[in-house]
């Protein structure tokens, strides 16, 4: 099995290696105007075979970077990037674009052939309050010839002095538009994509709201005659799983299990909420999806 290299490019990114190709590059300190909420993304991610997975700052929405931990509704605040749903008045631009600050590694080493990062974050208001202190850990590993693992791992404890409800904008009045969570946009050319879940595949507009407990996504590069494979395990302890999916392919290609999709989710003072994830990337195609969402489990 091959191992996996780390290049640290201090201050910045850290750029996790397999041979020759670069799997992804998370840069933990970003430099996003105030507006897109500025926060950790990876980007780009890549298959072992070196086909890109990701989009950085499309043009249609500025603040999709990659897979990034996004939440557009957290109290008042937003922490996604961009406009907040405001019921009867759509969007509306707030002063409420908050951000999350790299505070200090806490890991970053090779264990058995695999990568394993962790930090510590503090997510700060657009008006400077701190109102989340975050632990964060990523993990890589190789699954197979044709497909590695990503490990999101989360605990987010509430500093801001009261209760926060944590939702969407689902749970704010807008139909089936529930996201939140972490998300990972697509490249362009994965528009028109397939959605694949353990009970079929379609569109978005077919499994967007459906609950599942694994979602993949199944798209062709125009650089190449390939298709790839993007897939999210959402973890057995989570809250409110299986959690429903707000997941495009026909504007665009996304996926996210999103916990908060119609139900807030309100975490006291003081207390502490975690997320766990896993991601499979693979070069192939929406056959494979059983298969690899059996292996990212079995590794969770």
């Amino acid at each position: 099995m091959s191992q996996l290299d780390i290049r640290h490019d201090l201050g910045t990114a850290v750029i996790v290696r397999d041979g020759e190709i670069d799997l992804f590059r998370y840069v933990y300190r970003p430099d996003t105007p105030q507006l897109e909420s500025p926060k950790p993304y990876l980007h780009p991610i890549r298959t072992r075979a070196g086909h890109l997975v990701s989009l950085f700052r499309p043009w249609d929405h500025v603040w999709h970077k990659g897979i990034t931990l996004s939440l557009p509704h957290v109290g008042e605040e937003n922490f996604w990037g961009g406009p907040t749903y405001v019921h009867g008045r759509f969007y509306v631009q707030k002063d409420n674009n908050g951000a999350q600050l790299h505070r200090d590694f806490t890991r970053l080493e090779q264990v058995g052939g695999a990568v394993e990062l962790a930090h510590e974050l503090d997510w700060i208001t657009q008006s400077g309050r701190r109102f989340i202190s975050e632990r964060r850990s990523l993990s890589a590993r190789i699954l197979s010839s044709a497909a590695w693992m990503l490990t999101f791992e989360t605990e987010l404890t509430n500093v801001s002095g009261r209760d926060i409800a944590i939702g969407s904008p689902t749970t704010k009045g807008r139909e089936n538009a529930g996201y939140g969570g972490l998300f990972w946009r697509g490249p362009r050319a994965f528009t028109g994509g397939r959605l694949v879940t353990a009970e079929g595949s379609g569109s978005g507009d077919d499994v967007r709201g459906q609950r599942h407990e694994w979602m993949g996504f199944a798209g062709r590069h125009d650089d190449a005659d390939a298709t790839s494979l993007v897939l999210m395990v959402d973890d057995a302890d989570n809250p409110h799983r299986p959690p429903q999916w707000f997941a495009r392919s026909e504007e665009f290609a996304c996926l996210n299990p999103a916990p908060f999709f119609s139900e807030e989710l309100t975490v006291s003072d003081g207390a502490t909420v975690g997320f766990h994830y896993g991601v499979g990337i693979a070069d192939a195609d929406e056959d494979a999806a059983p298969d690899l969402a059996a292996a990212v489990r079995k590794a969770l």
